[in-house]
């Protein structure tokens, strides 16, 4: 997280102290640097240009849900990025950062008639069609519309991830996309279909990826289905290698981006060239995790230390409805004290004020601490603000992005008030 570094002893958001931040804006609160997001998402463009590729044969749409903040879609969308959408809210807010519809790739495999309404009436770039269900109510609401539906088959190809089994996505145990071997058939029908316009297909195996060697597994089975779809006269125009590559929360070591896409388009172009004359084919990433994660810090003081028989804990003002990852995934995040102190370290578990035992951010920590201590949960940029929640009627954290060395306010802080805004006592 180059961009969260530590200087003179207290750690810095780019060239902002975070306890400026937190004295402005009090904890806990989520803190953006706007130069790490773009830098992550150059990393995936500059990748693509330098293997020949402009925004019509590669374009790289950020996955919404890891980190929707309208602040961090207007930064991406001002950079050229596309959007890939899991819902019409998500499609509502692209629109209000400025992103353009045109763009937008719609996935999922829930989408209501609304919604599939709202994104035709966008002129949306393609829907991600998960199930043959999905595919006749597309068809019929697109026909009710006046319109033909661009549509992807997700192909689910059983290509393990290596990853968590709650963010795996690629197995046929899973509930995401159409069974790799029943891909060939729905394509036939949704090409009969006369509201259904065929123009790519879509894969997706999962997240928090370290090694590219299931990704492009999942190529190459990609690519067998376009060839066999082309014998059958159903040409596609783009390939959707779906997002996944990691981040590094501890000890891990994803593999680089631009490494990654090198591979890939070598093996793309070497395909287009035995078997279609080297006639192009547009290729798209749906990367979140990987622009967002380490763009973003979780800022909390400590409220109580607890020394009890068993262990200590540091009770701090963030909880799981601020941060579910630990709680869902046990996932690891680094904790950083925002000021250093040269006192011994003890073992501490960092946990939240929520009233459940599976309320903690981090576990097994050695820091050296005093009540009242400023903490930086690391790399929770990504799916943090979005996962948050109000339970025990907590207000959710505000959001501040960094820009050097001025501070935005881009989501204030929740109150009770807000919370409750919208309910009613009955008579």
């Amino acid at each position: 997280m180059s961009h969260f570094s530590c200087k003179n002893g207290a750690l810095y958001a780019e060239n902002t102290p975070l306890t400026d931040i937190a004295r402005r804006f009090g904890t806990p609160t989520y803190v953006y640097s706007k130069a790490a997001f773009v830098e992550n998402y150059s990393a995936y463009a500059d990748a693509c240009k330098s293997n020949g590729r402009d925004e019509n044969s590669a374009l790289v749409c950020y996955s919404v849900k890891s980190n929707s903040n309208l602040a961090v879609l207007n930064v991406l969308s001002r950079l050229g990025s596309g959007f890939d959408i899991v819902s019409g809210g998500e499609l509502l807010r692209v629109i209000a950062a400025g992103g353009d519809p045109r763009k937008v790739i719609f996935s999922g495999v829930g989408k209501s008639h609304e919604e599939m309404r709202l994104a035709l009436s966008h002129d949306i770039l393609c829907f991600n069609v998960e199930s043959i269900s999905e595919l006749h109510r597309l068809n019929e609401v697109a026909g009710e519309a006046g319109k033909q539906a661009p549509i992807s088959l997700r192909v689910n190809p059983n290509v393990d991830a290596k990853t968590h089994p709650y963010i795996s996505t690629g197995l046929k145990e899973n509930k995401f996309g159409i069974a790799y071997d029943d891909a060939l058939t729905t394509y036939r029908l949704a090409a009969d279909l006369p509201n259904i316009r065929v123009v790519g297909i879509d894969c997706h195996i999962g997240s928090q990826l370290l090694d590219d060697a299931p990704l492009l597994e999942a190529l190459d089975k990609v690519i067998e289905l376009i060839d066999r779809l082309a014998e059958d006269g159903i040409h596609l125009h783009h390939l959707d290698i779906g997002g996944g590559i990691g981040i590094t929360y501890d000890k891990e070591k994803p593999v680089p981006i631009g490494d990654y896409l090198t591979r890939l388009f070598a093996r793309i172009d070497q395909w287009r060239k035995q078997k279609h004359d080297g006639a192009p084919i547009q290729v798209m990433f749906e990367p979140g995790r990987s622009i967002a994660g380490n763009a973003g810090i979780l800022l909390t003081e400590v409220q109580y230390l607890k020394h009890a028989e068993a262990k200590n804990f540091a009770i701090v003002d963030a909880a799981m409805n601020d941060l579910m990852r630990p709680a869902m995934y046990e996932a690891w995040h680094g904790v950083q004290p925002v000021v250093q102190r040269a006192e011994e370290a003890k073992t501490y578990d960092i946990v939240g004020p929520v009233c459940e035992s599976g309320d903690w951010l981090a576990r097994q920590r050695s820091l050296a601490l005093q009540q009242g201590d400023l903490l930086a949960i690391m790399s929770a940029g990504a799916y943090g603000m979005t996962m948050a929640s109000n339970y025990n009627t907590r207000g959710r954290a505000a959001e501040v992005m960094v820009d050097g060395d001025r501070v935005h306010v881009v989501r204030q802080r929740e109150n009770p008030a807000d919370l409750f805004a919208l309910e009613s006592i009955i008579d």
